[in-house]
């Protein structure tokens, strides 16, 4: 049966676009930090750009959208309560976050919320563990991913470049970071700038009862999601930003190269299969091991360790206010 609560459907989208808002804060610097970290482009011109790939990304390719909208919670779960419970948990958790200047998981932190409120109104079993799992085995598996392929490249790289003077090194990289980095925005894009695309089409069927919908999404939804968080990289979430750019490691330009290009690899992989990802596990941790292969002791590890924490504690926080809200909801209401 569809919920006919026009309010409901409109605070969705609101929360959806704010949702889409934060993720572009705290996850702008998962594009942007390595390249003006190491001064390939300045911050004004690498937001921008940013932005612009952002919505391109967000706007193509819709499998982890759907993933979102129809894989974590069963159907007779999905109500605006659990929706507005989710979004919620996850927006207070990505803001705060980033006003402490730490990248974590926004993906994540939707996920969890939503988890959460649908164990408080429905009960454990709501939850659909299959997805959860393959979420799960993410956590771990793609930030593995992106620091061996970062580790690897960098190798590469630098047996390549062996017999090459520094400025031509310096040179050629200055022009592929800015690829890379492109590159990175644009994966990301596709992968979190869907989360939005996902919610509000799954307000609209809650709103309408037309499951359909997940077919044919409509294109205000995605322009609409597309511009949220192209929004809210353009105002960028700079603490966020020098943690990456600058305290995790001393990065050259090829080192950013490196780090851009291996994590967006693995962002791009997952987004084709569908799989949510930490867009911010994978370049955080492919920056770690582009400076591992100068020594371990360049990377600050206590900066790293930090970021750590915050990505586990986004499961329980997320999931514990997702669960507060709802239950307060229920009880309202």
């Amino acid at each position: 049966m569809p919920e006919t609560s026009l309010v409901l459907f409109i605070l969705v989208v609101l929360l959806a676009i704010g949702f889409g808002l934060s993720n572009g804060f705290n996850d702008a610097a998962n594009a942007v930090a390595t390249v003006i970290g190491t001064r390939v482009l300045s911050p004004r011109n690498a937001v921008i750009m940013a932005a612009f790939l952002n919505f391109l990304g967000a706007a193509t390719g819709l499998e982890v959208a759907r993933t979102i909208g129809k894989g974590i919670l069963v159907p007779e779960a999905m109500t605006f309560l659990t929706v507005v419970a989710g979004l919620s948990s996850a927006v207070i958790w990505v803001t705060l976050a980033t006003y402490y200047g730490l990248p974590l998981s926004v993906t994540h932190s939707l996920i969890a919320g939503l988890a959460g409120a649908g164990i408080a109104v429905m009960g454990i079993g709501t939850v659909q563990w299959a997805t959860m799992v393959r979420v799960l085995a993410s956590v771990v598996i793609a930030p593995v991913l992106g620091f061996v392929a970062g580790f690897i490249l960098m190798v590469i790289l630098y047996w390549v470049f062996r017999r090459s003077t520094s400025s031509r090194v310096q040179a050629i990289f200055g022009k592929l970071q800015i690829i890379s980095a492109a590159f990175m925005a644009y994966s990301h894009g596709k992968n979190d700038g869907q989360m939005p695309i996902g919610v509000i089409t799954m307000a609209l069927v809650i709103y309408t009862g037309q499951n359909e919908l997940w077919d044919n999404i409509p294109l205000w939804v995605i322009v609409l999601s597309s511009l949220s968080i192209s929004l809210g990289t353009i105002v960028g979430g700079w603490r966020v930003i020098k943690t990456l750019g600058v305290k995790v490691t001393t990065l050259r330009p090829v080192q950013g190269f490196a780090a851009e290009t291996s994590g967006a690899t693995v962002i791009e992989v997952a987004s084709l299969l569908g799989i949510p990802v930490s867009t911010t596990h994978c370049i955080t941790t492919a920056i770690m091991g582009v400076g591992a292969t100068r020594r371990f002791s360049a990377v600050r590890w206590g900066v790293a360790s930090n970021i750590v924490a915050a990505w586990i504690f986004t499961f329980p926080i997320c999931a514990g206010l997702g669960y507060l809200f709802a239950w307060v909801m229920k009880s309202v209401l």
